[in-house]
C-alpha cells in the first residue's frame, strides 16, 4: 500500500497528468533504485559549487510542467563541464514555458539501458527491458513479462534480446552488473505493482548500468486522468 507521501505526490501530479522529473526520481530512489548526484536550483552559484564538487560532466534539466517531451523544446544540455558554459544554458533553460527550476545532475557512464512499464487493462502492468535512449525506436528490442517479476526473469530477459551480449560484456567491453540490473528491475517492477491504480505507463529511459551499478538517469511516470 503507498504511503501517505507518495499518495499526495500522485494526487498533486494527476491534474497535469505525469509527475515532474525530480519527484518521478524521489519515488524510485524510495523504492531503492540508484539516481545520479543532483541539486535542484535556479541559482547559478549553487550550481556551480555543485559542479565543482563533481568529478564528472553535469547535465542541466528544464523543470517545467508545460514540458513533457524536453527533447522538443532543447530542455535538456548534456557534457557540460566549466561554470560559464552552466550559467549560459541555466539562464536559457529558465526562460523556457513555466520552468521553473533547473535540475542539475552529475553524469554517470554505462550502457544505456531502458526499463519501463506499462499498466495493460487486461493483464495489469507488465514491465519492460531493452536497450535504452534512442536505440528503443531504432532497434523496438524489448522483453517484457508480467509483474511481479523475479531475478530469474531478469535474467531471461536479457537473454531474450538480440543485444544480449551487450549486457554481458562483447568484444572486451564491460558489461552490464547483471547482480545490480535484477535489483534494479525487481524493486521497479515491486514499485510498479503499489502503483498500479494510479498510472498509465513508466519510463526509465535511460537507465546507465556499468560494472558496478545501474543508475536512473531519466524518469517519467504518465498517470491515469
Amino acid at each position: 500500500m503507498l504511503n501517505q507521501s507518495l499518495q499526495s505526490m500522485m494526487a498533486d501530479a494527476k491534474d497535469r497528468g505525469w509527475v515532474l522529473e525530480p519527484q518521478a526520481k524521489q519515488i524510485m530512489k524510495g523504492q531503492g533504485l540508484e539516481i545520479p548526484a543532483f541539486v535542484l536550483t535556479r541559482d547559478p552559484a549553487e550550481a556551480s559549487a555543485f559542479l565543482a564538487r563533481t568529478d564528472n560532466a553535469v547535465v542541466a534539466k528544464a523543470v517545467s510542467g508545460q514540458i513533457l517531451h524536453k527533447t522538443e523544446f532543447d530542455a535538456v544540455v548534456t557534457h557540460i563541464r566549466d561554470a560559464a558554459t552552466l550559467e549560459r544554458e541555466m539562464d536559457r533553460l529558465l526562460a523556457l514555458p513555466d520552468c521553473e527550476q533547473i535540475l542539475i545532475e552529475e553524469m554517470v557512464q554505462g550502457i544505456e539501458v531502458m526499463i519501463g512499464s506499462k499498466n495493460d487493462v487486461q493483464f495489469g502492468p507488465v514491465v519492460l527491458l531493452g536497450l535504452g535512449g534512442t536505440a528503443v525506436e531504432i532497434y523496438n528490442d524489448t522483453a517484457i513479462r508480467l509483474a511481479p517479476v523475479t531475478p530469474g526473469d531478469v535474467l531471461s530477459m536479457v537473454d531474450s534480446l538480440t543485444a544480449a551480449p551487450l549486457f554481458k560484456g562483447h568484444r572486451g567491453q564491460a558489461g552490464v552488473n547483471l547482480d545490480a540490473l535484477q535489483e534494479c528491475v525487481v524493486a521497479f517492477s515491486n514499485l510498479v505493482m503499489e502503483l498500479e491504480p494510479w498510472y498509465e505507463s513508466i519510463d526509465l529511459n535511460p537507465v546507465i548500468c556499468g560494472p558496478d551499478a545501474c543508475v536512473v538517469a531519466d524518469a517519467r511516470i504518465m498517470l491515469f486522468k
